[in-house]
């Protein structure tokens, strides 16, 4: 099979890739992105059905293109936010190359880069950018044995409580997935139980103004990482049901049992730690420093923005916190399906280059690695907190592509 040459070869096709993709087109320089599925994958087949943006569509879309047919504060739904990244792949008239994997990347000893394909086929190229994004390998915790006889999916298998088996479920890990795919069980009548762990739990809007514009104006999305690659603290945000904010006493006076953090299983019974009620304090306590945040940013500014003093009233504690479950016994509770809503971690096992720190993570600079030409985009704190979102990693592969411009 022949080589295929291509300056700079693009390796995922999602919201990484393609906001990629439009820089270095936009430069006139010869690239290539190749995609292992079909453009935005993870969007159609790994999210639930009833998943939207956590952002509103003024927002969460590239500066090149907006939601036309949407109100500007909805929140756009999985299939429509697929339809806008393919309408921008069309109308850039990106060069994406579906159905294509690459299994293996090295460095040519003559320089430059060697992708092997799955189907035998080889592509070099002088750059290579890993726009594989931040959700690459799900972390399924190994803690109920499947003895236990209950049905166990991480959360990106999880589609519809229709899928599920009979009996109550229990969710673990209450960012957004996890809260949003709790709610949504809730809702359909199904008995409920939530693992808290430490979180932050912002406002979904305040004063008039959604959370993702408080962000801005507090200069929270240019907030820069200790280092790069730090991960993100669990964030309880959620666009479901028109855009409310993630209340977890709400959650639990409405009949869902929360519990703290999932410790270990034992004999069938799950073993919970005893600090549900100082992670329900701490996201309090980030929820009314957001608050407190933005009060001063509008007394400081001047702004005419309708005071909210209800934004500060909390609902009861309810029973589940002030005296908690501490283990459950699954068979006796009636759990039909666990679901670990338990994040991911990276993968680069594919890239056979001295690039990497002893967790795995790239060794960079705002995406620009060690080794001159290899570059990584759509990574959490590539460059400051907006990163691996739809607007923050157009600005970090504007960069990339202008570095890459300049090596010539």
């Amino acid at each position: 099979m022949a080589v295929e040459t291509v300056d700079t070869l693009v390796i995922g096709g999602g919201q990484a890739g393609l906001a990629m993709s439009a820089h270095l087109g936009r430069r006139g320089m010869d690239h290539l992105v190749v995609e292992r599925h079909r453009i935005a994958e993870r969007w159609r087949t790994e999210r639930w059905d009833s998943l939207v943006a956590n952002g509103p569509a003024w927002h969460d879309r590239f500066p090149a293109m907006t939601f036309d047919d949407m109100d500007p504060d909805a929140f756009a739904p999985k299939d429509r936010i697929v339809r806008y990244f393919e309408t921008l792949a069309e109308r850039e008239k990106m060069p994406v190359r579906c159905g294509v994997e690459v299994r293996q990347l090295v460095q040519r000893p003559e320089g430059g880069f060697r992708a092997t394909l799955a189907d035998g086929g080889v592509i070099e190229a002088r750059n290579v950018v890993a726009a594989t994004g931040p959700f690459q390998k799900p972390v399924f915790p190994a803690m109920i044995p499947d003895s236990a006889g209950v049905m166990q999916i991480h959360s990106n298998h999880y589609r519809n409580p229709g899928q599920l088996p009979e009996g109550a479920v229990l969710v673990v890990g209450a960012g957004s997935s996890g809260a949003q795919i709790a709610d949504e069980l809730l809702r359909s009548g199904r008995e409920v139980y939530l693992s808290v762990g430490p979180h932050d739990r912002p406002p979904r809007a305040y004063r008039g103004r959604d959370f993702v514009w408080w962000l801005g104006a507090l200069g929270k999305w240019d907030a820069r990482a200790v280092e790069p690659g730090m991960e993100h603290v669990t964030i309880a945000v959620s666009g479901a049901e028109g855009g409310q904010t993630v209340d977890f006493r709400n959650l639990g006076n409405r009949g869902m049992k929360l519990v703290g953090r999932t410790d270990r299983c034992e004999g069938g019974v799950l073993h919970f730690a005893p600090d549900l009620a100082a992670n329900i304090a701490r996201g309090d306590a980030n929820y009314l420093s957001v608050l407190d945040e933005a009060d001063a940013h509008v007394a400081r500014e001047g702004l005419d923005l309708p005071e909210e003093p209800e934004a500060r009233v909390f609902e009861p504690v309810p029973d589940c916190v002030t005296d908690p479950i501490l283990s459950l016994d699954l068979k006796a509770a009636g759990v039909g399906a666990v679901i670990w809503a338990t994040g991911y971690v990276l993968d680069f096992g594919w890239i056979g280059i001295d690039v990497f720190d002893d967790k795995g993570r790239p060794r960079h600079d705002k995406g620009i690695s060690e080794v001159p030409g290899l570059y990584f985009l759509g990574l959490p704190w590539l460059s400051r907190r907006a990163s691996p979102f739809i607007w923050g990693v157009w600005h970090d592969a504007d960069h990339l592509a202008g570095h890459i411009a300049g090596r010539g």
